[in-house]
């Protein structure tokens, strides 16, 4: 995690360093203020990613006995032998842990890329939204040379 960090902040370009001492801002206000919301761009993804890994792995843990979802659903299934169902219902918990994070994860990226670029892309929901209300008409969009009056 701290790599993650550390290559995060070595990426903003040392010219925002120079050009925040030149103003005489204070160390620690240079760094929430200028480098770390730069620097969030590039921390965001892999530490979601290693977020989302970690519970994905956190499965193994139930070989050791440590108390998490897969060995809570074990002890069950070991009372009433009820496999199947149980597993099924630890699967579908995964699947929804795991796609709330991405949604967010998803969401917070886009947040902190709002400087790179001159529009953010649309979200989901936006394009759904964009799709299903677009008014399609039948008729052909007339060209450029049509509005101009140019068209022979």
């Amino acid at each position: 995690m701290s790599e993650i960090v550390r290559a995060g902040i070595l990426s903003v370009d040392h010219g925002q360093v120079e050009a925040v001492q030149a103003l005489g801002m204070s160390k620690g206000l240079t760094m929430r203020r200028i480098i770390l919301p730069q620097a969030m761009r590039v921390i965001i993804p892999p530490t979601g990613n290693e977020t989302i890994s970690m519970l994905k792995t956190s499965s193994l843990a139930s070989v050791i006995t440590v108390t998490e979802l897969l060995y809570a659903v074990q002890l069950i299934y070991s009372v009433n032998f009820k496999t199947i169902p149980l597993l099924i219902v630890a699967s579908i918990w995964y699947l929804i842990v795991t796609s709330v994070l991405t949604v967010g994860q998803y969401y917070i990226e886009r947040h902190y890329a709002r400087g790179a670029t001159r529009e953010l892309p649309p979200t989901p929901w936006q394009r759904i939204r964009r799709h299903l209300f677009t008014i399609h008409s039948p008729l052909p969009e007339p060209s450029p040379q049509r509005l101009l009056g140019e068209e022979r």
